[in-house]
């Protein structure tokens, strides 16, 4: 099996969350990375957790809506390791309202984040990987990207679309020596929530109590890790709510019934 050591892994959304769980983890597997966020405090905080030495981890503060810069950091991502193996694109933000309350500043803002920036990184970083003739693209989509619920309209469709545009992409460059990892989490105990978009673009600024109760994000590295080295196409980690998505495909009327009558967070 492949292993991650000395593999040179950007990751955006490494200040809180999936992102600095898996970065811990890939740093005692021995990998190189980069670290991607907003919050410069949080990504130095993260880094100094990681253990690495400052050769070994750098720090690339970036906002994923602005992709004017993206080439700059891709030149100095190059400029540090010589080389990038893997894309953890793992920045998103959620939403917390009803299609009657949300605007369309909210969709757009959702869109903006979840699926245009993950799509304009991952071009500025395509020539890179067609030039070594290897390289792995890891996106985090969500069970939400399989199937629809409540308070998730927008959230949900900027997901579905990361499915559409990556499945494209991995059979684009199959040949090419790439690969694409599309990995679903359900419920993970992060801060995501906070920060979700509610009615009229306010914060929704609570922990829901289903993230609370969710998958430990040490676990959910664990399992990223294994699926990843193993380049699987798609894997879904997370609870009993990842069995949505077989009931979405073998019994979707069954599923929309549940959906329909469970209550909104």
């Amino acid at each position: 099996m492949a292993t991650f050591a000395n593999q040179v892994v950007w990751i955006t959304g490494a200040s809180s969350g999936i992102g600095e769980a898996v970065a811990v983890m890939l740093a005692q597997a021995g990998a190189r990375l980069v670290l991607s966020a907003r919050r410069t405090e949080e990504l130095q905080r993260v880094a100094v957790r990681t253990g690495l030495s400052t050769e070994n981890v750098l720090i690339v503060p970036m906002d994923v809506t602005q992709p004017n810069d993206l080439s700059a950091l891709v030149e100095q991502v190059q400029a540090t390791f010589g080389r990038i193996d893997y894309l953890f694109l793992n920045a998103g933000i959620t939403q917390r309202s009803t299609v009657a309350d949300a605007s369309m500043v909210d969709y757009h803002r959702l869109m903006d984040v979840n699926f245009f920036g993950v799509v304009a990184l991952t071009k500025a970083v395509l020539p890179v990987m067609l030039a070594q003739g290897s390289g792995h693209f890891v996106v985090t989509s969500s069970v939400a990207g399989k199937l629809g619920t409540k308070q998730r309209s927008g959230y949900c469709a900027s997901k579905h679309a990361l499915h559409g545009f990556f499945d494209a992409l991995r059979a684009e460059t199959a040949d090419a020596g790439l690969f694409v990892t599309i990995v679903c989490p359900g419920y993970i105990d992060t801060p995501i929530s906070l920060h979700a978009l509610g009615a009229g673009g306010q914060l929704h600024g609570k922990l829901d109590a289903n993230q609370q109760k969710g998958m430990d994000p040490t676990d959910f590295a664990r399992q990223w890790m294994r699926a990843v080295l193993n380049r699987k196409e798609e894997v879904y980690i997370g609870g009993l709510e990842k069995y949505g998505i077989y009931l979405k495909r073998f019994l979707p009327g069954l599923l929309s019934r549940i959906i329909r009558n469970r209550p909104g967070e």
